[in-house]
C-alpha cells in the first residue's frame, strides 16, 4: 500500500435548509486517504456517511450548501472546481461510485451494454468500439459468464448479485483512482457478499485504486478496510486502523455499535448490548456532545461543552493514526450499554412437542418465458419435511431463490402444496378456517415501512386483527392494544401517530405488536432485522427473545445473517434449490456442519475478525435456475466434493450426530481452508498516516 496521499478532506460541512431552521448533515469532517488504501466509514442511518461521499463530487440536493477548507484530490481541489469541470474531469472518470441499490441505479429501459459504453464515451476520446471491448473485458473480470451476450440484456434479466457486478464494472470503466462503494453488499446473500468483497479486493490490488467503503455492517468493514472512520450525527467521532479500533474502541459510540453485533461477546446466549434512542436530527444550535443523550458514560459537562478531539497516546495500539472525540470522563470509565446474561422472563422448556409439521411438501409453478414462450414447470419445493417444536427458534437459511418464501407461504396456508401435508396444532392445515390459522400463526415481515399501511395510525394498525376477528368491543380492543404496545416497548404517545412519524425500530416494534395481538402459537419472522441498523437490530433481537419467554412463543426465523442465527437459533434448517439439505441443533450445524453447502455458507460469513481479511469464495458459480434443475444432487455443479455418483443419483436423507443431512459426502472432511487474498494491511511501516 502506497504512503502517497490521494485525498485530503479538511473541515467539510453540508447544510440543508428546513422549514424552520437548518439541518447540519455533515459537521466539520476531516479525513485522509492514501493511494491503494481502503477507508471504511461506519455508523447508523442518518449519521452522514453517504452525504459525506456525495459531497466530495458535489452530488448534493440543489438547496444544500457545501463548505470546506479544502477537498484536495490529487492535484485538484474539488471544493473550488465548477460543475462543468467536476462532470467532465472527475465524476465517473477519476472517481467512480457504486450505489447501494443497483436496480434503481441502472436505467431499466437501456441495455447493460449501452449504459456501460456511455459511461466511457461520454467523457470523450474513446470510440464506441473501444468502449465495447472495455465493457466486455470488465464484465469478464467481475465474473459474469459470456460477457458479450450480457451487453444485450436489460437490468431486470439479471439477479441482484449480477446487477451489483454490472455496477462495479460501470464504476471501473474509466479506471478511476478512487472508488466509492456505498453499502455495496446490503441485502445480498452471504455468498454473494463474500464474492463482491473478494472481487473488489482483487480489482483494487490490480488497478491500484483507493476505496471508500460505506456500510453499517461491522463484519464487512472489519474484513475489507485498512482504516475505519466512525461517524455520528455528521461528525467523525473515532478513526484509526481497523484492527486497533475494533479491538480497543475508545469512543462510547464505537463500543456500543460493537456490543450490538451478535457474536461480539464471548457467550452467544447473552443479551446484546443496546444503544437507546436514535441519531438526532442536527437542526438548530448544537450544544455539547451530540451523543450525550444516548451515552451511558455522559456527565453534566458532556451536555454543555463541545468534546475535544483526543489522539491516542503514542505506544498504545496505533497511537500515531488514532483519535477520538470525547470528554472521556474518568468517573464513568467501564460503563457499558444495557445488556444481560439471559433473556428476561421465566425459563421455558424448548424443543418439546411438535406444533407444526411439514411432510413431503412439494410446490410446482407453471412459468412462461417471454410473451409467446411455452410454459415450463418450476419446482419451488421438492419433498420438504420439517417440524417446528414448542418454544424453540428454528432458523431457516439459504440463498435467495432457494424456496424459503414458498415454504413460509405454504406453512401459513397462503400456498397449497401439490403433494404432502402441513399439520398445525394436530390438524391438517387445509381443514382449518383462515381465521383459525391466523390466530395460530402470524408473520413479521422484512420491511416495516412497506408492510404497514401509511394511511392508518399505529393504534389502528395493531388493532386491525382484533377488528377482523371480532374479538372484544372497541374499549376492550383499545386496552389490549395499549398492553401490547407496552410489551414491545412502544410509548403510548405514538398510538395516534402514522408510520412515517416513527423510526425504523419503532415501526418494526409496531409490526411485532400487530403480529402478536392475536396471541399466536407460531410467529414467522421473515428477515425482520435485515433492513435495520445494527443498534436497532440488537433492540429487536432482544425484544423477540424476551417475548418468546414471556408469551411462550415459537419462532420460524428466516434470515441470511448467520451471526443472528448463531445468536438466537435453537435449531437450524438449511435450504438449497427447494430442498432441506441439513437440519439439526444450532450448535451442531454451525460448528460441525455436515453438508458442503452449509460449510460454504459459514465460510462466506463475515465475523468481526480484521486479521482474517476477505474470505476467498469457495462456492463456484451462481445459484442455478430452478427451471433447469441439475440431475442427481442439486448442489453438485457448485460442490468441491462432487463425483460421478453425486451427478447421477439424488442423495438420501440420513442422520449423523443428531443432524439430518442430504448428501453423499456428508462424512467427507472439507477441503483445505480458502486463502486470504487481502494485501498486508497491518504492515507497521504503513500504519502512520
Amino acid at each position: 500500500m502506497s504512503t502517497e496521499s490521494l485525498l485530503e478532506i479538511r473541515d467539510l460541512s453540508v447544510t440543508l435548509p428546513t422549514d424552520s431552521s437548518e439541518l447540519r448533515a455533515v459537521r466539520g469532517v476531516s479525513l485522509d486517504l492514501r493511494r491503494g488504501e481502503t477507508l471504511g466509514i461506519v455508523g447508523e442511518s442518518g449519521s452522514g456517511k453517504s452525504m459525506t461521499a456525495l459531497a466530495l463530487m458535489n452530488l448534493l440536493p440543489p438547496a444544500a450548501r457545501r463548505q470546506a477548507a479544502g477537498i484536495h484530490f490529487g492535484d485538484a481541489d474539488l471544493a473550488t472546481l465548477g460543475e462543468k469541470e467536476l462532470a467532465g474531469r472527475v465524476r465517473g472518470r477519476r472517481i467512480g461510485m457504486i450505489f447501494q441499490e443497483p436496480m434503481t441505479s441502472l436505467n431499466p429501459v437501456y441495455t447493460i451494454g449501452r449504459q456501460l459504453i456511455e459511461t466511457m464515451t461520454i467523457h470523450g476520446g474513446t470510440s464506441v468500439a473501444a468502449a465495447r471491448r472495455r465493457a466486455i473485458e470488465l464484465l469478464e473480470k467481475v465474473g459474469l459468464p459470456d460477457p458479450a451476450s450480457r451487453l444485450k440484456q436489460y437490468p431486470h434479466e439479471m439477479s441482484g448479485g449480477q446487477r451489483q457486478r454490472v455496477m462495479i464494472a460501470m464504476a471501473l470503466m474509466n479506471e478511476p483512482e478512487l472508488l466509492i462503494a456505498d453499502e455495496p453488499t446490503t441485502a445480498l446473500d452471504v455468498t454473494i457478499q463474500a464474492q463482491i468483497l473478494h472481487l473488489l479486493s482483487e480489482l483494487q490490488r490490480e488497478l491500484g485504486m483507493a476505496m471508500i467503503l460505506i456500510t453499517h455492517d461491522l463484519g464487512v468493514v472489519s474484513r475489507a478496510a485498512d482504516r475505519i472512520a466512525v461517524m455520528y450525527a455528521g461528525d467523525i467521532v473515532e478513526t484509526g486502523t481497523t484492527e486497533a479500533v475494533l479491538s480497543a474502541p475508545r469512543h462510547p459510540y464505537t463500543q456500543g455499535l460493537l456490543e450490538c453485533v451478535p457474536g461480539y461477546r464471548e457467550a452467544s446466549a447473552r443479551r446484546l448490548g443496546s444503544i437507546p434512542g436514535i441519531v438526532p436530527s442536527m437542526t438548530g444550535e448544537i450544544r455539547g456532545c451530540a451523543f450525550a443523550a444516548r451515552c451511558p458514560r455522559a456527565v453534566p459537562r458532556c451536555h454543555q461543552e463541545d468534546p475535544p478531539r483526543r489522539p491516542v497516546a503514542a505506544g498504545q495500539s496505533d497511537g500515531a493514526a488514532r483519535s477520538f472525540v470525547c470528554h472521556d470522563p474518568e468517573e464513568t470509565r467501564g460503563r457499558g450499554f444495557a445488556g444481560g446474561d439471559t433473556a428476561t422472563g421465566p425459563a421455558i422448556r424448548r424443543g418439546g412437542d411438535s406444533v407444526l409439521r411439514v411432510d413431503d411438501a412439494s410446490c410446482t409453478f407453471s412459468v412462461r418465458r417471454g410473451l409467446f414462450g411455452k410454459r415450463k414447470p418450476l419446482r419451488a419445493l421438492d419433498r420438504v419435511s420439517l417440524d417446528i417444536r414448542k418454544g424453540e427458534v428454528l432458523a431457516l437459511v439459504g440463498e435467495s431463490g432457494c424456496g424459503k418464501t414458498t415454504l413460509t407461504r405454504t406453512i401459513m396456508g397462503l400456498q397449497t402444496p401439490d403433494a404432502g401435508t402441513v399439520t398445525l396444532a394436530g390438524r391438517p392445515l387445509g381443514e382449518q378456517p383462515a381465521r383459525q390459522r391466523a390466530r395460530l400463526i402470524q408473520p413479521i415481515f422484512q420491511d416495516p415501512y412497506s408492510s404497514l399501511n401509511p394511511r392508518q395510525t399505529i393504534g389502528d394498525l395493531i388493532r386491525r386483527p382484533l377488528v377482523i376477528n371480532r374479538l372484544g368491543d372497541a374499549r376492550e380492543q383499545r386496552a389490549r392494544v395499549h398492553r401490547m404496545m407496552d410489551y414491545v416497548g412502544l410509548p403510548s404517545r405514538v398510538f395516534n401517530s402514522f408510520p412515517d412519524q416513527l423510526s425504523g425500530g419503532q415501526r418494526q416494534r409496531a409490526a411485532i405488536a400487530r403480529a402478536l395481538i392475536l396471541d399466536p402459537e407460531i410467529v414467522i419472522c421473515d428477515e425482520p432485522t435485515s433492513a435495520l441498523d445494527v443498534s436497532v437490530q440488537a433492540q429487536i433481537l432482544n425484544l423477540l427473545l424476551d417475548l418468546r419467554d414471556e408469551l411462550d412463543l415459537t419462532y420460524l426465523f428466516v434470515t441470511h445473517d448467520l451471526s443472528v442465527v448463531r445468536h438466537l437459533a435453537d435449531r437450524v434448517a438449511v435450504m438449497y434449490l427447494g430442498e432441506i439439505v441439513e437440519c439439526g441443533p444450532g450448535e451442531q450445524v454451525l460448528n460441525r456442519p455436515k453438508h458442503p453447502y452449509t460449510r460454504a455458507l459459514l465460510d462466506s460469513a463475515l465475523s468481526i475478525e480484521p486479521a482474517l481479511g476477505v474470505p476467498a469464495p469457495d462456492l463456484a458459480g451462481d445459484f442455478p435456475n430452478p427451471m433447469n434443475r441439475p440431475s442427481g444432487c442439486p448442489f453438485h455443479p457448485r460442490c468441491p466434493l462432487a463425483d460421478q455418483r453425486c451427478r447421477q443419483r439424488v442423495p438420501a436423507t440420513e442422520t449423523l450426530d443428531g443432524t439430518l443431512v442430504k448428501c453423499w459426502k456428508a462424512d467427507t472432511p472439507p477441503p483445505s481452508a480458502p486463502l486470504d487474498v487481502r494485501p498486508d494491511h497491518n504492515n507497521k511501516e504503513d500504519a502512520a498516516p
